[in-house]
């Protein structure tokens, strides 16, 4: 009996769920309590676009895009590519290339030889002009330290041998004679007098007192057109542009001439007075090479006013 009534209660309890139905309309939305009543958006006009948000700023109109010129007639216009593809080239300009193409210019033989190798004819040199200015205030100079020489006409050998304000110095300072007179610029003679002057003077009365009074300076070779050691290539020597001067040995009231050769080892006060001014030739010169320097050195000192980049000197 118990179970008859069980049974009929699920039944009648199925059959209320099958028949119940959800409302037609769902729960509303309620009104936020800090908005008062929900109102609907008010619809827009056709062909109107909704109003940017607040934080993010209005589109600015574009500016205007000029048109291309239409390029004049004479100037044809620039050729169109397409977008990822590289411009060509321009052509290049000029007479249409000879059958087999470009051939290297013959160059003549001599071009193709190093400075090391060329001849003084194949250097094609030219001879360096000198400032009038620069000319007559060394000259002032000369005269001031008592120098006797005297001008003379241009020397122009070829090949780029010459001087172009040579002078001819016989007395190099008061009562010292250089002989044989020398051909030379004016800024080697004035170096010479003043090393003469300020150093090896000075030098004989301390070492070789003995000897007197300084009186003549032998000189092996001033002007002269020809390169470096009288070689048949290599570089021209500063003989050939009046820039050197080589002093072969010095002559005193008394005693033997004091002749310059290799004295390194030389342990007398001879030795000590040449390896001095050999030394303070630097100072007055640009190049100074002694008898220790090489073979073609061995009997007189090399000294020229040679011009280096940055003021440089070689002394040896």
């Amino acid at each position: 009996m118990r179970k008859l009534s069980i049974l009929a209660i699920l039944l009648a309890a199925t059959a209320f769920l099958a028949g119940a139905r959800l409302p037609p309309h769902g729960p509303l939305p309620q009104p936020r309590p800090d908005t008062g009543a929900a109102t609907s958006p008010t619809p827009l006009p056709d062909n109107t676009e909704p109003p940017a948000p607040a934080d993010v700023p209005a589109p600015q109109p574009k500016p205007d895009v000029k048109e291309p010129e239409t390029p004049a007639a004479d100037q044809p216009s620039a050729p169109q590519t397409e977008p990822g593809k590289p411009e060509p080239a321009e052509p290049m300009q000029g007479p249409p290339l000879p059958p087999g193409g470009l051939k290297s210019p013959q160059t003549p033989a001599e071009e193709n030889k190093p400075p090391a190798e060329q001849t003084l004819e194949e250097q094609h040199l030219t001879i360096e002009p000198e400032s009038d200015t620069e000319h007559a205030v060394c000259t002032a100079e000369l005269r001031a330290l008592g120098v006797v020489f005297k001008d003379t006409p241009r020397i122009d050998d070829g090949n780029g041998c010459g001087i172009d304000k040579p002078i001819i110095v016989s007395e190099v300072l008061p009562g010292i004679a250089l002989k044989p007179e020398a051909t030379i610029r004016c800024p080697a003679a004035l170096a010479l007098a003043r090393w003469l002057k300020d150093s090896v003077i000075p030098a004989a009365s301390a070492a070789l007192p003995e000897q007197g009074r300084l009186t003549t300076v032998n000189q092996a070779t001033s002007y002269m057109c020809r390169l470096r050691n009288g070689a048949e290539t290599g570089k021209i020597s500063e003989h050939a542009r009046g820039n050197a001067i080589d002093i072969a040995s010095f002559h005193f009231e008394k005693g033997e001439d004091v002749a310059v050769r290799s004295r390194r080892e030389d342990p007398t006060l001879t030795g000590a007075f040449q390896r001095t001014v050999s030394a303070a030739g630097c100072i007055y010169f640009t190049t100074v090479l002694d008898p220790e320097s090489d073979a073609a050195h061995e009997t007189h000192f090399h000294l020229d006013v040679m011009e280096r980049k940055g003021g440089y000197r070689y002394c040896h």
